[in-house]
Formats: C-alpha cells, structure tokens, sequence
C-alpha cells in the first residue's frame, strides 16, 4: 500500500481526523499492512499490547474467552475504525481476542512508536481519551439497557447495531447472536422465528437478512 493510501485511512479515522497533513503523513510512515485470512486471529486475550490497529478493509469481531472455553463476541469493527487501542494506551495485556470476519486488511502502528508520536500532539492524546471515555458510557449505559429489557427488545437492538456496522445481511450464527445478546440459542431461534413471519428479517442458516430496518429499530425502543 501506498503512502498517500494509508494517508487517506488516516484521515477518515475519527481520532485521527483533525490532524494536519504533515502530522498524518508521520503517522503513515510507522503504519504496518497486515493482511488476515477469513477467521485468522489478530491478537489473542492476554497477549502483549504491541500493537493497535486501523481496519483498511473488512471487518474484525472481538471474542472473550470464557474459563469454560466458549467464546463471546462483544463487538464488532468496521472500515476505519481503530481496535486494540486500550490495551496498548494502558500497556496491559489485550484484554480479549481479536478474529477477521472474512479476509481483512488493516494498518498496525507498534506503541512505543505511537507514544513517541504522541508526546509532541497533545491534541490526539485529549481526543483518544474523549473516545475511550465514550466507549466506557456506551457500555455502561447497555449494561444497565440489558437488565431491565425484554429479549425481543435487547436482540432487536443487537441487530440493528450489527447492520449499522455490517449493512442488512448479517453472516453470523444463532448462536453468535444469542452470545451478543446475552441470551440463548433457543431463545434466539424462538424471536427470529416470530421476527420472520412479520417480515422484519429473513434467517438462514448462517446468516440473517434485515427486511424492514425502521420497524426492527422501532422494535428496539430506540431511535
């Protein structure tokens, strides 16, 4: 990849967005492409924080590993966005599993060489704080969601979340998506069911299709 290619990556990035040309093109010159396989590990929980990542193309999902073995996915990224940054900030072990959806290539920038681009940019240091700051709320803000909602309202809500990232077509499993939603898999069957006879999604195996997006968001309780 390009210089100038990683340069506009940057720049749709939200933490990296209002930086100036000569601070971008710094920071494109310490980006690494790496390029993953179809449910290719890109770190594991536990691993050192040696690095974070900006996602070129496709889509990345976190795991967290239970001690029984199976694996929860608590969350999703997209083209743009960054992840494995909160463990390299902190320089603590990644605290869960990184894993390519399909084939995805991202921009990997090592933290010592970030933390030395940092120490002259205090601007991206405030910003980086504002969005891990936010992430925090946003997951305070669902956990207390989850304890007072039905299961039709909180998997209509993962879903939704899900197509805002993804688009309408959504390749994952029952299962996966009950793991999302903190719920079952035959609890999960039993709402997609009921979901696909009013036309609001279409579920095979392996995947699920958005029919009527605004009906499913109003199904969520939210706007």
């Amino acid at each position: 990849m390009e210089l100038s290619e990683k340069a506009d990556i940057l720049k749709k990035s939200y933490i990296f967005s209002g930086l100036d040309s000569e601070d971008i093109d710094v920071l494109a010159r310490l980006c690494v492409e790496k390029e993953y396989e179809s449910d290719e590990f890109v770190f594991w929980e536990g691993d050192a924080p040696e690095w974070f990542y900006i996602i070129v193309r496709g889509q990345v999902k976190v795991l967290k590993h239970a001690s029984s073995g199976k694996q929860f996915i608590i969350a999703f990224f997209g083209e743009t966005e960054i992840f494995g940054d909160v463990a390299v900030f902190e320089d603590k072990p990644y605290p869960a599993s990184a894993r390519a959806v399909d084939s995805a290539v991202v921009l990997g920038i090592k933290r010592q060489e970030f933390t030395s681009f940092l120490r002259t940019r205090p601007e991206v240091a405030l910003r980086i704080i504002s969005i891990l700051s936010a992430r925090l709320r946003e997951a305070q803000d669902r956990l207390g969601d989850f304890a007072g909602e039905r299961i039709e309202q909180r998997l209509a809500f993962v879903l939704c979340m899900l197509a805002g990232k993804l688009g309408p077509v959504l390749p994952f499993t029952r299962r996966e998506i009950a793991d999302m939603a903190g719920t079952t898999t035959e609890t999960v069957i039993r709402v997609l069911s009921a979901l696909g006879k009013q036309g609001i999604i279409r579920s095979v195996r392996g995947k699920i299709t958005i029919l009527d997006e605004p009906e499913l968001r109003s199904l969520s309780g939210r706007p």
